[in-house]
């Protein structure tokens, strides 16, 4: 496919591998293994299995064609797709890491993100230091010389703290450590960390990349050396897969991502403003904002704000916070209480006792996650009517 085509084109017609029926759509391979035409032709095959299809564990055309066009929009060279985001950590991690390897990561992580890293990691003798996102010194004195991974969300869930990606890229690369970028509340519609110094961007591809809430997928994107020669041969023997009726979800939820996070990123930003005006709000955190501490970061390495905000409601004390948020919640009437984002359908969720409910209560007051704040992705419904909704809560 040509290099010269704009996002949008790409999105919906790179990657494409058509069949000997040349089907407009592309084609979905729901089988477990393909067949050979002699025993020497099994035999070359299994031998060089990166090149050929032969098991729907490490190779699928209808996964080769989500590879392909994921890959072509992000910028990399080569793409690996998961079962799922957290299975996408697992694999480059393994993929990059041995025992006695030291990580450092932003502090600011989605919970079951941090407890990979703080315990079934640390398990294996593999050891994570948190830092500020935004205190550069601080990356740089985590560094060891065992330091072989630099890993980053930005926005972070649920505060929508931004990691200025070039800055840590510089870092990392001084220390000789691979740097990792989690993309999934942006996805390539909305920013590209590789071409921002990024060595690979990883996804949970269930979230806006589905963009409707159907399945579950992941992916990590980068260099052709280190996606098929690090990441591949875990991939492959160890099998967090992506099944070939997700893959294919998936590459047609590529093909309208550009027009759904332009529409996400203009209501967020709707409900935003709305919400900084309302009385019984607090704070809000949305990267599209003025008042975000790091609205000129989000300027220059991010197309918009994107689909996910939060905001902290009033309330003196964790008791009277904790019940405010709840009523939020349950006020509701559209909104869909669940912790899933990126979807056609706003959602909400209070990630004290969701999302990060088996963090520590030390990790989430040193996270900023307090009883009183509230995250919602927004969605495609009209933004009057997401506001309208969240007002039954807060006008009680």
């Amino acid at each position: 496919m040509d290099d010269s085509l704009n996002f949008d084109t790409l999105a919906v017609r790179s990657g494409t591998l058509r069949t000997d029926y040349n089907e407009h759509s592309e084609a979905l391979f729901l089988t477990s293994s393909f067949c050979f035409n002699s025993a020497a032709e099994a035999a070359e095959r299994f031998k060089h299995s990166e090149d050929y299809y032969t098991y729907s564990r490490f190779t699928n055309p209808t996964v080769t064609m989500f590879q392909e066009r994921l890959a072509v929009l992000e910028g990399g060279e080569a793409c690996i797709a998961t079962a799922s985001g957290m299975s996408a950590i697992l694999s480059v991690v393994m993929a990059a890491m041995q025992a006695g390897d030291h990580i450092v990561s932003s502090r600011a992580l989605f919970g079951s993100t941090l407890g990979m890293f703080s315990q079934i990691f640390a398990r294996f003798g593999i050891t994570t230091t948190y830092v500020d996102p935004n205190d550069l010194d601080a990356w740089r004195e985590a560094v060891r010389p065992e330091t072989k991974l630099f890993f980053v969300e930005t926005p972070s869930n649920p505060l929508t703290e931004l990691c200025d990606i070039e800055a840590i890229g510089k870092i990392a690369k001084a220390a000789g450590a691979l740097f990792v970028v989690d993309n999934s509340f942006c996805s390539p519609a909305v920013q590209q960390p590789l071409k921002l110094g990024a060595d690979v961007v990883m996804h949970s591809a269930t979230k806006l990349i589905d963009g409707q809430g159907r399945v579950l997928g992941g992916a990590l994107v980068g260099s052709r050396a280190f996606i098929m020669e690090k990441v591949f041969p875990f991939v492959r023997t160890a099998g967090p897969t992506l099944s070939a009726f997700n893959a294919w979800v998936l590459l047609k939820g590529l093909e309208t991502l550009s027009l759904r996070a332009e529409r996400h990123s203009a209501s967020a930003l709707a409900v935003a403003r709305w919400l900084e005006s309302n009385p019984a709000v607090k704070r809000v955190y949305y990267p599209g904002l003025e008042s975000h501490p790091q609205y000129e970061l989000a300027q220059r390495q991010q197309r918009s704000g994107g689909s996910v905000l939060a905001f902290e409601v009033v309330g003196e004390t964790p008791e009277e916070q904790r019940a405010n948020a709840w009523r939020v919640i349950d006020g509701t009437k559209l909104c869909s209480i669940t912790a899933n984002l990126g979807d056609t359908r706003t959602t909400i969720t209070h990630p004290a006792t969701t999302t990060h409910s088996r963090v520590t209560p030390e990790a989430r007051a040193a996270a900023g996650i307090t009883e009183a704040l509230l995250r919602m992705a927004i969605g495609l419904e009209d933004a009057r009517d997401i506001c309208a909704d969240l007002a039954h809560g807060l006008g009680a």
